[in-house]
């Protein structure tokens, strides 16, 4: 049979009753505890580098809206133009139509003939 005697084994299924649950739950919250920490470190390194890259985007952001705007109002001058019947004009706003481009058809002031 084998050499351990009935009380040993008896000792030994006592002892591993007695352990406590507490060294592995305090491992785990640990673990728990560094993986938020790590996390949180990470998204905030990430959110300064996403505002600065921000930052750094807006002067291109002004120069396409000054961009935008010129080209706005070149578009609405060509129109203008299309409106008192020149042709070439007239099938370029076509074109642009066609393609997508809406153009802001306002009467500008300073085009009233005297």
């Amino acid at each position: 049979m084998s050499d351990e005697s009935p009380t040993d084994i008896v000792t030994v299924v006592k002892a591993a009753e007695s352990k406590s649950i507490f060294l592995p739950a305090l491992l785990l919250a640990l673990a728990v505890t560094g993986w938020f920490a790590f996390q949180t470190v990470q998204l905030t390194q990430e959110r300064i580098v996403l505002t600065a890259g921000l930052a750094d985007q807006e002067p291109q952001i002004e120069q396409s809206e000054k961009l935008r705007e010129a080209l706005q109002k070149l578009a609405t001058g060509l129109a203008g133009v299309a409106r008192q019947g020149n042709a070439n004009a007239t099938i370029v706003v076509e074109q642009l139509r066609r393609n997508g481009v809406t153009i802001d058809e306002e009467v500008p002031a300073e085009t009233t003939t005297p």
